[in-house]
């Protein structure tokens, strides 16, 4: 199966990035991995304070957690 054209420009993102990170002498990629590491927490606690608010959501909830055990 012939891999497709998001996959072959992911894949060429990822050196490029690896790459960066490894040649970057002044480390700023911290601050663009940090913002992008900290807006996944703060989606992540924003969709269960959603999810928490509708009918059955808190059950929900708890069945997503134990999906983790």
């Amino acid at each position: 199966m012939e891999r497709g054209v998001r996959d072959k420009s992911h894949d060429d993102f990822i050196v490029r990035w690896a790459n960066f990170v490894k040649n970057d002498k002044t480390r700023s990629w911290k601050k663009f991995h940090t913002e992008f590491i900290d807006a996944q927490f703060k989606k992540s606690e924003e969709f269960f304070k959603r999810l928490e608010q509708q009918p059955g959501g808190k059950e929900k909830i708890k069945k997503l957690r134990e999906l983790k055990k």
